[in-house]
């Protein structure tokens, strides 16, 4: 057992985009992420992915809808649902629990 302080990661820094690895559980991770800029358009074909609000807003966009996604709340994106991700403001903060072999495949953003 290890134990992660993961407030510790919440930090911005100079990198616009960081996902880290801080729990595994059976064949999924957790992984925080910390977006100062948006994050490409992308699909998972062989895992949902589930994003919980920590700080800021995350907006999660799919060809039908734009997620706010707040503090406190949490979404699950379907696998095959091509999204892309980016903060509101200055930066954003959430957690993410997806397959950990989870494939990601880029698409076009005219394409999505």
């Amino acid at each position: 057992m290890e134990k992660t302080d993961f407030i510790k990661l919440l930090k911005p820094d100079e990198q616009s985009y960081l996902n880290r690895v801080i729990s595994n559980v059976n064949d999924h991770v957790v992984r925080i992420s910390i977006m100062t800029a948006p994050y490409p358009w992308h699909y998972h074909p062989d895992s949902d992915e589930t994003f919980i609000g920590i700080e800021g807003t995350v907006i999660i966009e799919t060809r039908d809808e734009l997620i706010e996604l707040t503090p406190g709340t949490v979404v699950t994106i379907p696998k095959g649902v091509a999204h892309c991700t980016r903060p509101k403001d200055k930066h954003s903060r959430n957690l993410t629990v997806e397959y950990a072999n989870l494939q990601t495949i880029y698409v076009d953003n005219n394409n999505h």
